[in-house]
């Protein structure tokens, strides 16, 4: 397991390096052993606190990540691996539950960004009433069930995940409202 540890204007001694390497491969191993690595960052919050952040890949574009900020850098990496812990046992309990395979699920390998061109000058474009698009992204879209749905949105760890209804075949989509509920868009009939 590859675990990268870097801090931001904050020195990341052996002693907590060795602890994030560890505790990171005791979790996957656990949980989820075929996680490739993560990527650990230090750095300091607002109120001179210290932040722990983790990206960690797992499988077929999913991504793992959490955040925490404490007193001391130990703190923070304790509590956002505590929250990639909660991720990963969130995500293993729901493949056992469902019986995913988990070859089936979307490869966002070949995600991109695209950036739009248009006539218009870049001045214009600021002063213009609506919004200029800016970029596309490209990614396989998941055939999946509704909560299979809202699981992969919470792992990609997105607002939105669009994605073809196991059940009716069409397309759907899964949004997180701003109180915090999930919302779900269904086509009418046509």
């Amino acid at each position: 397991m590859d675990v990268r540890v870097a801090g931001h204007q904050v020195d990341t001694g052996e002693s907590l390096r060795d602890h994030a390497v560890q505790r990171i491969a005791d979790i996957t191993e656990k949980y989820f052993s075929r996680s490739v690595g993560a990527n650990v960052t230090f750095g300091r919050g607002p109120n001179n606190d210290y932040t722990c952040d983790i990206v960690a890949p797992v499988v077929n574009g999913v991504v793992l990540k959490a955040s925490y900020s404490g007193r001391e850098p130990q703190i923070a990496f304790n509590g956002a691996a505590d929250r990639i812990e909660k991720q990963l046992r969130r995500y293993t309990n729901r493949l056992k539950e469902h019986k995913v395979d988990e070859t089936a699920q979307p490869v966002v390998e070949n995600a991109g960004y695209t950036i739009l061109s248009g006539s218009e000058d870049l001045a214009e474009r600021e002063n213009a009433d609506f919004p200029a698009i800016v970029a596309e992204t490209r990614v396989d879209i998941p055939e999946a069930s509704v909560s299979d749905a809202v699981m992969l949105m919470d792992l990609r760890n997105t607002t939105a995940l669009m994605f073809k209804n196991s059940g009716t075949g069409e397309l759907n989509m899964v949004y997180r409202r701003e109180d915090g509920n999930i919302g779900w868009v269904e086509p009418t009939g046509r």
